[in-house]
């Protein structure tokens, strides 16, 4: 039999939760929609195709969509140097900095101009909130293995700001300390060997997302957003 076959067989649905993905601790919600993993705001069209998404209620994927919005829009400016809307390179960014007054001026509130250069201070814990919600989001789908609790660390850095050493540190690829659950993507890509990139990275699309997701000694991720932001998230 084919891993084709295999996988139509051993696949089982990676969603079907019975809670919200992305609940508080203490709170449980019903899932009611779903999320995109990775956001489409965080993408450019045309957007892929299959976009992965997982369950989560209305209530949580409200507050994540202004998170993903702010900080979509936060490294298009910062990667420009400015909130000027004509400045800033995608035009997704362009339109939601015109639609949103309060947006622009909260990204604009971040930014001082230093002898150094400038410097920017974000809102750390919106994008700690996008980041763990991508993260939560690819341990379900490519891992099946939903995550409720908090992660044990959460590492956020400009791609641009690490040394060498921890680019390469971060590049790399923590491995398979054990075999994923059967029929999980990760399972597909580590033991049947269906084709695939030969970079442990998965590219959601050139340039804008790419991913991996690890199991060693407990659950790794790690996301880079516009070849700028590096991110990863691990639970112990």
């Amino acid at each position: 039999m084919s891993a084709a076959a295999i996988l139509s067989v051993l696949r089982p649905s990676p969603g079907s939760l019975e809670s919200c993905l992305h609940q508080t601790p203490g709170r449980f919600s019903a899932p009611e929609t779903v999320d995109h993993v990775p956001s489409r705001v965080l993408l450019d069209k045309p957007y892929p195709e299959n976009l992965p998404t997982v369950e989560c209620c209305a209530e949580c994927n409200a507050g994540l969509s202004l998170d993903e919005e702010y900080v979509a829009c936060l490294i298009d400016c910062v990667l420009a140097g400015s909130v000027a809307v004509d400045d800033v390179g995608r035009s997704k960014v362009r339109a939601a900095l015109k639609r949103k007054r309060a947006l622009t001026e909260r990204i604009s509130a971040s930014r001082s101009q230093t002898p150094a250069g400038i410097v920017w201070h974000p809102e750390l814990d919106r994008v700690r909130s996008v980041v763990v919600a991508l993260a939560r989001g690819h341990s379900l789908y490519e891992l099946h293995e939903p995550q409720f609790d908090e992660p044990t660390e959460v590492s956020v850095a400009p791609l641009p700001t690490m040394s060498a050493v921890e680019g390469d540190q971060f590049e790399v690829s923590v491995g398979y300390g054990g075999w994923p659950e059967v029929g999980s993507r990760a399972f597909q890509r580590s033991v049947l060997g269906v084709s695939g990139p030969t970079s442990p990275w998965l590219s959601v699309q050139p340039g804008r997302y790419r991913y991996l997701a690890a199991l060693d000694d407990g659950i790794t991720i790690k996301m880079v957003l516009s070849e700028y932001l590096a991110c990863e998230v691990r639970w112990s």
